[in-house]
């Protein structure tokens, strides 16, 4: 995915600034993909360049004036033609994994110190994501269209993040015997 079509999500979601921008990403899309404030404004420069957003100056007291970022009919046609192009999916690409698999040829207390390193940052994110799941969606049937497909993203997180942590701690369990 290229960042800029993370980028017309969400500006479809809500226009911003590319401050406004990079701190809402960092809360959400950010997530799953990330970028430096640097990057995104970098890209919403391109994208103003290749006219999928239109850029309205607006005048601040006491600031320099902003720019804010709206999709254009041509970012509409792009997100709508992203969407439908196929994905490949993912291989997972884990370093730890690796590590455990050669764990005999090196210092198995240091490993393991590692993988319990890893098991309590995904315990970490699936509270921040449980957190947001019971803030934002507290009746996630009754969600439909935009706050449905946004559930439905976390969701996937929330099951990334439990199936993460529970391999650690099978790893480790199994390390301690």
């Amino acid at each position: 995915m290229a960042l800029e079509h993370a980028l017309l999500v969400s500006l479809t979601e809500h226009s911003g600034s590319g401050y406004e921008l990079a701190r809402r990403f960092d809360k959400s899309i950010g997530f799953f993909q990330s970028a430096t404030h640097q990057q995104i404004y970098r890209v919403l420069k391109r994208m103003d360049e290749s006219g999928w957003v239109d850029a309205e100056v607006v005048a601040q007291d006491g600031r320099p004036d902003k720019k804010v970022y709206r999709v254009s009919a041509a970012g509409r046609a792009e997100l709508e033609r992203w969407i439908a192009e196929p994905t490949e999916p993912n291989h997972l690409r884990n370093e730890l994994a690796v590590k455990i698999r050669a764990a005999q040829h090196g210092d198995i207390a240091a490993l393991t110190a590692e993988v319990a390193r890893h098991r309590d940052g995904h315990a970490a994110r699936l509270e921040v994501y449980r957190m947001i799941e019971k803030r934002d969606f507290p009746a996630p049937d009754k969600l439909s269209g935009a706050a449905l497909h946004q559930y439905l993203v976390l969701r996937g997180g929330i099951r990334v993040e439990e199936g993460f942590a529970d391999w650690c701690q099978e790893v480790l369990d199994a390390l301690a015997q």
